[in-house]
């Protein structure tokens, strides 16, 4: 895979928790798929500890979800380099750097956001992610996923990645600070673009943040001057996002239906935890009547298999 060789804008499925396995990844591919998938973030540390067959599930991917990057987080150099190597065997196509997430269960730990604040860290294990990911017989891309700044927004931050010579670089446009309780600052993101070709870097910038759709990302990357767009809780509003004619059907309750007994299905057989299925119910129980009633006993329940049953009434 090459950053450079995809046709603009370049779109990307946003790496979510509990969102972006596997089974979820296919359910878009059916319905619009992206230029690349993202796979959920994954801890270098667990992938080499005694938990090590349960994360690795988090790397589980079928030939349909090509080109498909493996996103990563820790703190730990050394673990970067054994983790990009091992993602480089599984012949994914990509690495990504998470050095933004600002969930507690990550911070807390010395990764994802916290690296902003550790820039001579954060140089450390990109260089062992970039020998890592070079280390077999293909040597694959390399980016980071960040955002804007710590406490407040820092062009110095953006600068220094940008000097590490990165493959390609998704800004999320908010700080850690703001979360998402503020709009996305795409003009930042816009100065990050000017920014790069100002230093002559040949670094893809992929903007994130409140991108609706396939038509509001073409919008923004024209307007801002980025490769592309990546789309997260966007697609959960609609599994069409991606859609270059702007086809959806999230108004045919029938065929979303369809597409949640399947996603159920397919889920199950990984073996995850149920529970994680349920942020998914909205999305999918909507446009008819009694909807909400609905969506009120599948959340009660405890199996894919009661789930179905419910589902069986109403188809």
């Amino acid at each position: 895979m090459n950053w450079q060789k995809f046709p603009k804008p370049i779109l990307a499925l946003a790496p979510m928790e509990d969102v972006t396995d596997t089974v979820f990844r296919r359910i878009v591919a059916s319905c619009a798929r992206p230029a690349v998938f993202f796979t959920e973030f994954t801890s270098v540390d667990g992938l080499f500890s005694r938990g090590r067959e349960e994360v690795i599930r988090r790397l589980a991917y079928t030939p349909v979800e090509h080109p498909i990057i493996a996103q990563i987080w820790g703190h730990t150099p050394e673990l970067f380099y054994k983790a990009a190597t091992l993602i480089a065997e599984m012949k994914f196509d990509g690495v990504d750097i998470n050095a933004g997430c600002p969930q507690k269960n990550v911070t807390s730990r010395g990764g994802g956001a916290c690296l902003i604040q550790d820039p001579p860290l954060m140089k450390e294990i990109i260089a062992a992610t970039k020998e890592g990911a070079g280390s077999v017989s293909r040597r694959i891309p390399v980016s980071v996923k960040t955002r804007l700044g710590y406490k407040k927004i820092s062009d110095d931050w953006i600068q220094f990645l940008l000097e590490q010579d990165l493959d390609a670089l998704i800004i999320h446009g908010r700080t850690v600070a703001e979360l998402s309780k503020r709009p996305a600052h795409w003009d930042k993101i816009g100065a990050a673009a000017a920014l790069r070709n100002e230093m002559g870097k040949d670094t893809v910038i992929i903007g994130n943040g409140d991108v609706a759709d396939y038509a509001d990302a073409v919008k923004k990357c024209r307007e801002y001057g980025t490769d592309g767009a990546m789309i997260g809780r966007g697609i959960f509003r609609n599994l069409w996002a991606f859609d270059r004619h702007g086809i959806s059907h999230m108004n045919d309750s029938k065929e979303l239906l369809r597409i949640m007994r399947e996603h159920m299905r397919s889920f199950e057989k990984t073996g995850r935890n149920f529970a994680i299925l349920k942020k998914f119910f909205k999305m999918y129980i909507q446009g008819f009547p009694r909807a909400s009633e609905i969506r009120e006993q599948l959340m009660k329940t405890n199996t894919p298999a009661e789930a179905e049953m419910i589902l069986n009434t109403i188809l």
